[in-house]
């Protein structure tokens, strides 16, 4: 059930003194707007509201209240107006999405099985990139360098998926080939020195750059990564919910754009912006943030990447963190039909001083304000926090009935809000990354391991019947794309390896994978003809064993004890 709140409802609220016996648990609250994860550097400037005392004249505080002017409060530091009720709201009316939500009709008919849905994301030209950079930077370090082709490319990949799979991203490659602790399907596929050879030589980019692109932070690897992020869009199309947040590839080693995120699991590392899909998690857009450009810090930063990272979409509702959320933001989304879901932080200049502050403010209760076509609210989950949320999409002062009362809109913002999250965890958990010093690398893998999610998501979307009881459907879908992207290498292998596990696999990959013979060879030796061998019928003392027996009555024979005659005579 859900209340809809009134004027003099909302004022009641807002004057009702602190009735709460016991500090609710706010752990499934949205995070405090007063701090952002987002942003480390953030400093929250310090509260002009004190608590109230407990010695103060209540008589006092009602003639206050009573002389108070009704309309003040109800305007932001810009001058932006709000009101108190939602008299001159507007309706909101869902705009038209105008694509289908899913996979791509461009996606659906290229997809066969799983190698081919991974294909979809290194396509052939991202592959020929890779081979050449590879093959030049080999060619020119490595003393007795062999070319890498594409088969054996795309065995490395597999070798790597295989290993996130094994939960060994913090493992040692040597074991992973050892006889005893590793896995047969390592030695099988290649030498580890081959491996290491292959992760040393491996490069994306010219080696020599223009004295132009020098200056370009993302050049090692600039050509795949604008190659692979242009695929993503063109293979999927998000729900009516997308969530923008930011996601941080670790890294320690050295990079002009490396990150501190103290909030984050890693720490240090790349950070890289995300629209991904509420449903699915699908990373619908990527793009890297390479620091600052110049001595200044830019301004209004959150704006512009929310709008970059929405590009192209419309008719959906775009979720994010107080980093990202302004009422400027909200209204030029709107113009574009996207609707905005956030926290804001309390300092943003057009919030009204009655949202703000929490003076007086029963536990759990919730202040509305509106304009025309928006929606913020002011919810105290506990005694001195202070949560405000901006909404674009709900119009009315709507709050769920329960114990903790909470407004339609966190409601909206607890589901939405963990898209990018979860693409983290799913990430993480199969994880093809290996320790590197070159943060080209450590991208790449993340790139990887995005693509290898992407392709579970079309690939379930386009075949829903694959493995549908099993509760571990992506664990199943890795390892069998690890061993399809292997398997080439493997059956074009001449020498086996030293390990008999490993050798008795490749013997079995080879012969799973022969053709058929076209015609059935007549048998060369007796014994493939279904006769068994057995003891001359004729022989004395020790009798000698044959294949041969007698036409007439079947018995064996051996050669001394048979007798040539013509086609008459044995008729």
């Amino acid at each position: 059930m859900k209340r809809h709140f009134t004027c003099s409802e909302a004022l009641e609220m807002v004057m009702q003194p602190d009735s709460s016996t016991k500090q609710e648990d706010s752990s499934d609250s949205p995070p405090d707007t007063t701090s952002s994860d987002s942003d480390p550097d953030f400093v929250a400037p310090p509260s002009s509201s004190s608590p109230s005392s407990s010695t103060e004249d209540e008589e006092d505080t009602e003639d206050t209240e009573d002389t108070e002017d009704p309309g003040s409060g109800w305007v932001g530091k810009n001058g932006q107006v709000w009101f108190p009720t939602n008299t001159e709201t507007t309706h909101f009316t869902q705009p038209a999405r105008g694509l289908t939500p899913g996979p791509t009709h461009y996606a659906i008919v290229r997809v066969h099985n799983l190698e081919s849905a991974f294909n979809l994301f290194f396509t052939t030209e991202m592959m020929d990139l890779i081979i050449k950079m590879t093959n030049l930077n080999g060619n020119r370090t490595a003393k007795s360098w062999t070319n890498v082709d594409s088969t054996e490319l795309r065995a490395y990949f597999g070798l790597l998926i295989l290993a996130g799979v094994y939960r060994s991203k913090g493992e040692s490659t040597r074991c992973l080939w050892d006889d005893r602790s590793g896995r047969a399907i390592f030695r099988a596929t290649m030498p580890l020195f081959r491996f290491h050879e292959i992760n040393a030589s491996l490069r994306f980019d010219k080696l020599e750059r223009p004295a132009r692109h020098r200056e370009d932070k993302l050049a090692p690897i600039r050509s795949l990564w604008e190659m692979w992020t242009h695929r993503l869009p063109l293979l999927f199309n998000p729900g009516k919910d997308v969530t923008v947040d930011e996601q941080l590839v670790p890294f320690k080693g050295r990079c002009k754009f490396r990150q501190y995120m103290p909030k984050k699991p890693a720490k240090y590392g790349l950070k890289i912006w995300v629209t991904a899909d509420v449903t699915t998690s699908y990373a619908w857009k990527c793009d890297i943030y390479l620091g600052k450009m110049g001595d200044a810090a830019e301004v209004g930063q959150g704006k512009r990447v929310v709008l970059e990272m929405t590009e192209g979409l419309q008719g959906v509702t775009v979720t994010c963190d107080n980093f990202f959320t302004s009422y400027t933001l909200a209204q030029e989304l709107l113009q574009r039909k996207v609707t905005l879901v956030g926290t804001i932080r309390k300092n943003k200049p057009e919030l009204p001083p009655n949202l703000v502050q929490t003076k007086g403010r029963a536990t759990l209760s919730s202040v509305f304000c509106f304009t025309k076509n928006t929606t913020a609210v002011s919810y105290l989950p506990r005694r001195g926090r202070n949560v405000i949320l901006l909404s674009t999409k709900h119009r009315e002062a709507a709050v769920t009935e329960g114990p903790k009362m909470k407004p339609d809109i966190i409601i909206d913002y607890n589901r939405c809000k963990g898209g990018v999250d979860n693409l983290d965890k799913v990430v993480g958990t199969y994880s093809t990354r290996r320790r590197t010093n070159r943060w080209p690398q450590a991208l790449f893998f993340n790139m990887i391991d995005v693509s290898a999610y992407n392709a579970f998501i079309i690939f379930t979307a386009v075949d829903p019947f694959w493995n549908q009881t099993k509760k571990f459907k992506r664990r199943l879908f890795l390892e069998e794309l690890g061993n399809a992207l292997v398997s080439a290498a493997i059956c074009r292998r001449r020498c086996l390896p030293h390990a008999p596990v490993a050798a008795a696999l490749v013997r079995e990959i080879q012969a799973a994978a022969a053709p058929p013979d076209p015609e059935p060879q007549p048998p060369a030796h007796p014994s493939s003809s279904g006769v068994r061998r057995g003891s001359c019928k004729w022989c004395a003392g020790r009798k000698k064993r044959t294949f041969a027996t007698c036409a007439l009555c079947g018995a064996h024979t051996c050669r001394e004890h048979q007798v040539t005659c013509c086609i008459s005579c044995c008729s």
